[in-house]
């Protein structure tokens, strides 16, 4: 058995598709109308309570229960293009953890949790490139050694 797709339900699909495909550059490959599928494994359901039998009014908006997690090389020119969308709602302001990986976490139109995260591959090749040894990289970023040496191959 393998897992397949993870599916939102959505308001409106059209909304959400543009908002997937202009902030996170998915494309689409399947389109029903109700229902998109990108590539990667993401899908969007418009009339989610009609399709699985349940009432409308038990799915919830803004549960804060499940997030999706992107990543990019380029976590600052993400935050500039993230700026030129005025409706974006924030579940936090940019933040650094511990571990050295900037993020940031966006509500999508239906209040769905995105987190997007710095790669981490790009924080290991930049101590490393900085001086740090791999080792002191490894543990800098809370990483394998293993890790860290695949990301600066």
């Amino acid at each position: 058995m393998k897992l397949v797709t993870t599916l939102l339900a959505v308001e409106d699909i059209k909304e959400s598709r543009k908002f997937y495909e202009k902030i996170f550059n998915q494309k689409v490959i399947l389109d029903f109308g109700e229902n998109i599928s990108f590539e990667g494994g993401l899908a969007l359901q418009e009339k989610f309570d009609k399709l699985v039998d349940i009432p409308k009014d038990s799915i919830i908006r803004k549960s804060n229960n499940i997030e999706l997690y992107f990543e990019v090389d380029d976590f600052d020119s993400f935050m500039n293009k993230l700026r030129d969308y005025k409706n974006i709602k924030y579940v936090h302001p940019p933040k650094t953890h511990s571990w050295k990986q900037r993020v940031v976490r966006i509500y999508d139109p239906d209040f769905h949790i995105i987190e997007i995260g710095e790669s981490m591959s790009v924080i290991a090749k930049r101590y490393v490139d900085k001086g740090l040894s791999v080792d002191k990289t490894a543990e800098l970023i809370q990483h394998p050694v293993d890790f860290v040496n695949n990301a600066i191959d």
